[in-house]
């Protein structure tokens, strides 16, 4: 398997910012793993709250997660500031794959990197349904970036 590299701010579109929390720390005094995908969920659904794109309540059709990953370069640690920045790496019929990479304080090189798919389904059925004009639309306003 090849190893992707740390990734600059310039490869994103949009970005968000979070706090590190104490709570975040484990055992071995960083943030655990688990904490940087809550961070990806976080920055992912955000983005779409922000473009007006997601209706948790009322909305007809729902992005379930089928698919993350994450890579890690470095260590992050209470009280860093994250900023997470977000692409969109591939937009299909019925589902949208997000590229995310985080960012220590104001470094420009990314402390980890991963990938978040949704694919949209019907509320009530779960079946799959396409994209709606307006999500395809803005994934493809923050599509782009260096995908290795």
């Amino acid at each position: 398997m090849t190893r992707t590299r740390p990734r600059p701010r310039s490869d994103f579109h949009w970005f968000c910012q979070m706090n590190t929390q104490w709570k975040d720390i484990d055992i071995y005094g960083h943030v655990n793993n688990a904490v940087h995908y809550t961070w990806f969920d976080t920055a992912v659904n955000g983005w779409l709250v922000a473009r007006g794109l997601l209706d948790p309540v009322r909305g007809e059709a729902v992005g379930l997660v089928v698919h993350t990953s994450c890579e890690y370069f470095d260590e992050v640690v209470f009280p860093d500031l994250v900023t997470c920045g977000l692409c969109v790496s591939r937009v299909g019929k019925t589902s949208v794959t997000y590229e995310i990479s985080l960012f220590r304080n104001e470094r420009d090189r990314s402390f980890a990197h991963g990938t978040f798919v949704h694919a949209y389904v019907d509320r009530v059925t779960r079946r799959p349904v396409p994209l709606s004009e307006e999500l395809q639309r803005a994934a493809h306003q923050i599509q782009g970036g260096n995908t290795e």
